[in-house]
């Protein structure tokens, strides 16, 4: 079984998600498929076909979400020793040396990146360049513009 790292925040929203989906969103679409039922002539009844549609969307997340956490390896990187390396987790504050930027990434599981919220993924470029680095080591990105430096600045297991 692939295991699938994922932050402790991570995991946190995927099982909120599927609370809300088995708690709430469930019996609604329940309760649509009900009154839609109720109309009449299932054939050409689009409410109920429309209601149908959502449950089949409904129980297809639910399923990939059980799956995500069951494969989930939680890495809690606040509880790992603080050896300065850029690892799983880490919040890592870089130097874009071609543009003179600074810049701030998490680096965490494919579920859970944001770029908007400086959240890369570990399988990510970036990310890939940076896992290993400490501060002053500089990481060197391909893109299809060419190369692109990063020096680690700054390494926090927060």
């Amino acid at each position: 079984m692939n295991r699938i790292p994922m932050t402790v925040r991570g995991a946190e929203k995927l099982r909120e998600e599927l609370e809300h989906l088995k708690s709430v969103r469930r019996p609604e679409i329940i309760q649509a498929i009900a009154e839609a039922r109720e109309h009449g002539d299932l054939k050409e009844n689009a409410e109920y076909h429309a209601a149908r549609e959502q449950q089949g969307f409904c129980e297809g997340r639910i399923q990939e979400i059980e799956a995500k956490l069951s494969c989930a390896q939680v890495i809690d990187v606040t509880k790992l020793p603080n050896h300065g390396r850029v690892v799983f987790g880490t919040t890592v504050k870089v130097y874009k040396t071609d543009t003179d930027q600074e810049l701030t990434y998490q680096i965490v599981g494919d579920d859970e990146s944001d770029i908007k919220q400086n959240r890369i993924s570990v399988n990510s470029p970036i990310a890939r360049a940076l896992v290993g680095k400490e501060v002053d080591d500089v990481a060197v990105v391909m893109t299809p513009a060419g190369e692109v430096e990063y020096e680690v600045v700054e390494v926090d297991y927060i």
